[in-house]
């Protein structure tokens, strides 16, 4: 998007589809100018999750919205539920599974930005335009 946005509809933003779920980065540079931090949905399929990796330069805070799961940070694991918060330092190893039966959805944020157009790039990753649905 050229032009710096302040109010974000998620229509209007591009949703990045992966086995597991959907992404729709609603804060980036590119779309609001963001310098020191990037944020998204996140919607991990019911059974589904993401494998364990990390973000070398980025810390990462998930705010659970709905649904349950489980997060792993380093080799510590727990269930997840709404209103849970969560702060993954950079560099340590994480991953994210849905456990119940209806999406998990989360507020991603990045920090500093840039983990968000590493994943939009993964060979496993299909970006859906703005407005049309996705699969899932």
């Amino acid at each position: 998007m050229a032009d710096e946005q302040r109010f974000i509809r998620p229509s209007e933003i591009e949703t990045l589809e992966l086995d597991w779920g959907t992404i729709k980065w609603l804060s980036t540079p590119e779309t609001t100018g963001s310098e020191t931090f990037s944020a998204g949905i996140v919607v991990v399929e019911p059974g589904k999750g993401h494998e364990r990796h990390t973000h070398p330069d980025s810390e990462e805070v998930l705010f659970v919205l709905s649904g349950r799961g489980v997060q792993m940070i380093d080799d510590e694991e727990q269930e997840i539920r709404p209103g849970d918060m969560l702060h993954i330092p950079a560099g340590v190893e994480h991953s994210t599974t849905n456990t119940s039966w209806e999406p998990l959805r989360f507020l991603a944020m990045y920090g500093p930005p840039g983990p968000e157009a590493e994943i939009r790039h993964l060979a496993e990753c299909t970006v859906v335009p703005p407005g049309e649905r996705t699969q899932g």
